[in-house]
């Protein structure tokens, strides 16, 4: 009732849980999930004599794509990097034989045009080849040319006349690589990118291991060695993933609520403490009597001996006891040591004892697998009052697992009140990719809200107070969260629920029509490029995709995280023309802020303006975009602390003059409040006096007509 699953690196902590939780539902109470590229390096470094450099593992599956780069010194394997793209994969080769091979053919050799008119009948054609596809695919892996032969009735339907239809296709290499090329390169484009984020080149591997059945396909070997480098085919594609898994699961300690499940205690407990993998030719192991897990009687003295399986090594006999006992053990280099304990009393009798063996492999050590994302939460920033996304320091993609993360000194935007299940803290957890700090949520994967309540909270918890936060992943990614409120002294252990529901249609749709929108404000700035209308392209393809399939949990997932793809690019073009846009601005809000500093400031904020104008000309040097918009924040963030009593104040004066234009919970007492702002205003106000007021005019609007928008999520 345990088991070890892999999973491609590019799953997200969602699919993962899913994982999880069908492992539950077949009865398995130990899980551990394994990223599939770092099984199949732990299989290839068993056996490998290379044992220092670069790896990359190219895992193609029937419907993933995983990339992870290893970095090898003395046969210790560390995950270095990973990359990928969960809706490619072996059924992407399967359609495009389908659409570029055998759908011309019928086209070419019947009457087809009412069924390419359909989209239904269209995709019961194209449903029904996939059976020819698939064994084209495999034929071709292993041969030059294959026969596509059907009898007449094997494909269901008829054509415009009423003919069944027939095939009878030779495809050759020549086809396969016209058809399967595309596919194929998107997979070389990930590593290609992969590889230059880490400042390598293809030459510079030392392997290139190959995973998955589409691996097998001479189209893809001769594209990967003309681009990147030549293969390494000295291990099984199909299986080099389940003999990693195998060997892994070698190497983990079973959960103690197993061990208790299946204990025999009436036979000597014993703990047997060592590494599960090393590259040294000793090993020492720790074991020790568990009185506490034995039900019969325990000898005064007892003896163990571990013998090696081979027969020719043994430890000989020695005295153990509760308190523990180091023996070293010799290994065979490159194998998989496996040993067998014997416990004796002081006669020489064997005495029933588990576990009975353990397992040690020596040759290669793999590191831990790493975070294929940056996990972080949504957050309002404090400087800008924009919510985006922020990693958790800790939680870095590429860190190690099990990992844990903080973030300390965020604030509550109001008070949460004991009891009050109404007042919350809202913490959205999710997954962001390279460079996502300060990104919108759509760019990155949700995993799951934290909800706090003040039914959880044992005081009132005032605004403006602080919140610690712990998130601890475990080796197998999942989740658990600890909020610390330093006002209360109270510590929350949060319940983490995976969020699994699916994507809404109609945000998906709204998604789509406003990126074409980006895409036409790109052309009205008079952009015109090959990068532009791929764009395009892009966004038209995911709106068919989309169109056909708006029912298909699966699809929509892939169209959403295709389209994070484009809108990337289609921001990195838009900042084509935010540059001269954004030296306006800065320039203007720099102005801004020198005069507010020659009315309001002192010494030191005047230092701090100097410091800022020193940064204002390098950034016009360098034309920075990503240093531009840090820079603006800054120099807001400045102007605001400077200006704040005026903003106040200014605050006050809008409310009171567009009064009618808001929605109040209580119009009475709103109408009170500013009138009482007003009067306050008279009597030359500080900062102290007018927060409350504003405070409070605040609490009476409704969320979305606050300018914070969202007054749970925490500011940062």
């Amino acid at each position: 009732n345990a088991v070890v699953i892999t999973v491609p690196a590019a799953f997200g902590n969602n699919q993962k849980e899913a994982t999880r939780e069908a492992a539950q539902l077949a009865g398995f109470n130990h899980i551990e999930l394994l990223q599939e590229p770092v099984a199949a390096a732990m299989a290839y470094g068993l056996d490998s004599k290379k044992k220092d450099g670069f790896w990359l593992v190219f895992d193609f599956g029937g419907g993933t794509f995983d990339a992870a780069l290893l970095k090898v010194e003395d046969s210790i394997m560390m995950v270095k990097d990973t990359e990928g793209d969960n809706y490619l994969g072996g059924k992407n080769l399967d359609l495009a034989i389908v659409d570029e091979i055998i759908l011309p053919y019928i086209e070419n050799n019947f009457a087809i045009e009412s069924i390419l008119e359909d989209d239904n009948k269209k995709q019961i054609l194209r449903n029904a080849m996939k059976f020819y596809a698939e064994e084209t695919k495999i034929k071709l892996s292993f041969n030059d040319t294959h026969n596509i032969l059907s009898d007449l009735g094997d494909i269901p339907g008829e054509d415009d006349n009423g003919e069944e239809f027939e095939l009878d296709i030779t495809v050759t290499q020549s086809d396969m690589e016209r058809a399967l090329g595309p596919i194929f390169q998107k997979a070389i484009d990930v590593c290609k990118n992969l590889l230059e984020r880490n400042n390598l080149k293809g030459s510079l591997l030392d392997s290139l291991i190959l995973v998955g059945g589409p691996t097998f396909s001479p189209v893809v070997r001769k594209m990967l060695e003309q681009q990147i480098c030549k293969p390494d085919t000295s291990v099984d594609p199909m299986t080099v993933v389940s003999k990693g898994a195998a060997l892994y699961a070698s190497t983990v300690d079973i959960s103690e609520e197993i061990k208790e499940q299946t204990r025999d205690k009436t036979k000597i407990q014993i703990e047997i403490g060592h590494e599960a993998s090393t590259v040294e030719l000793e090993e020492f192991v720790t074991l020790k009597i568990l009185s506490d897990k034995t039900e019969g009687a325990i000898p005064e003295k007892v003896f163990a001996e571990i013998t090696r399986s081979d027969k020719a090594w043994s430890s000989g006999k020695m005295a153990i006891n509760e308190i523990g006992e180091v023996i070293e053990t010799q290994l065979i280099e490159g194998k998989t040591n496996a040993f067998e304990i014997n416990l004796y009393d002081d006669k020489g009798n064997i005495l029933e004892s588990e576990p009975k063996f353990f397992t040690v492999i020596q040759g290669s050590k793999i590191g831990s697998a790493t975070l294929a994302y940056n996990i972080g939460i949504e957050i309002k920033k404090r400087e800008t009052g924009k919510i985006v996304f922020e990693t958790v320091n800790g939680l870095e993609k590429n860190k190690s697992i099990p990992a844990i993360g903080t973030r300390n000194g965020l604030k509550t935007q109001k008070a949460i009140r004991p009891g009050m299940e109404s007042d919350i803290i809202k913490i959205p957890i999710y997954e962001g990719e390279h460079e996502a700090d300060g990104t919108r949520a759509l760019y990155n994967n949700h995993v799951t809200v934290i909800i706090i309540s003040g039914a959880e909270l044992p005081a009132l918890l005032p605004e403006n107070s602080d919140v610690d936060l712990t998130v601890n992943l475990d080796r197998s990614e999942k989740i658990t969260v600890t909020a610390y409120f330093p006002y209360l002294d109270f510590t929350y252990d949060v319940p983490v629920e995976t969020v699994k529901g699916s994507i809404e249609t109609s945000w998906l749709f709204n998604e789509i029509r406003k990126a074409k929108g980006s895409i036409e404000e790109l052309k009205d700035e008079g952009i015109s490029n090959d990068k532009i209308e791929k764009a395009e392209k892009e966004i038209l393809d995911l709106e068919t995709k989309f169109a056909n399939n708006k029912n298909d949990v699966d699809a929509k997932q892939e169209v959403l995280t295709n389209l994070r793809k484009t809108l990337k690019n289609i921001d990195e073009l838009t900042e084509t023309t935010e540059w001269p846009k954004l030296e306006e601005e800065l320039k203007e809000k720099f102005y801004r802020l020198e005069k507010a500093n020659k009315d309001l400031g002192n010494d030191r904020s005047t230092q701090i303006v100097n410091q800022l104008r020193n940064q204002l000309e390098e950034v016009i040097k360098s034309q920075d975009i990503k240093l531009g918009n840090n820079l603006l924040d800054e120099i807001n963030s400045v102007f605001f602390q400077l200006t704040m009593i005026y903003q106040l104040i200014n605050l006050v004066r809008n409310y009171n003059q567009n009064f009618g234009n808001y929605h109040w919970k209580n119009s009475q007492r709103a109408r009170s409040v500013v009138n009482e702002g007003l009067q306050i205003i008279g009597d030359q106000p500080t900062v102290e006096d007018l927060q409350p007021i504003v405070r409070e005019i605040f609490d009476l609007l409704p969320n979305d007509e606050r300018p914070s928008g969202d007054d749970s999520v925490l500011v940062g």
